[in-house]
């Protein structure tokens, strides 16, 4: 079976708890991504989404300058680099989510995303059964299970 490490993305551009919410949404733009993991001592500690932005930052009238931990989830689902893709495609789809962290030992590795799974076309009905299930987003997309 194939593992998440075999398709995870390495290359994940982070913030950090010194950031504020203006300057995540810059790497955002800069990288064209809608989430970016925040670290902390290389620990993965929250996620912010463009989503989390607009709800949590600008709709709730709290300035760009805010402290991430203000604004971003903290009880995330995340998942081991060697649990196999099937299970990953479940948990995605349980929890309505289209990224998951890849972590071990609360460091960060990577990122697995619904779309890794059709590009690679290795569990191309895994992926669609996924997405199929993630069709509206609950209120807090990185619930803890």
């Amino acid at each position: 079976m194939t593992q998440v490490r075999d398709l995870m993305s390495t290359e994940v551009e982070v913030c950090s708890l010194l950031d504020n919410i203006f300057e995540v949404a810059v790497k955002m733009k800069e990288e064209n991504v809608g989430s970016i993991p925040i670290i902390d001592n290389e620990r993965l500690v929250g996620m912010i989404t463009d989503r989390d932005i607009v709800l949590r930052c600008i709709a709730e009238k709290k300035p760009p300058s805010s402290k991430v931990e203000e604004i971003m989830s903290s009880n995330l689902i995340s998942i081991k680099p060697e649990i196999d893709t099937r299970e990953a495609t479940e948990l995605m789809a349980k929890h309505q989510i289209r990224r998951l962290p890849v972590v071990e030992e609360g460091k960060l590795l990577g990122i697995v995303a619904l779309g890794d799974f059709a590009v690679r076309q290795l569990t191309d009905e895994q992926a669609q059964a996924a997405l199929t299930e993630i069709s509206e987003p609950s209120g807090d997309n990185h619930l803890s299970h």
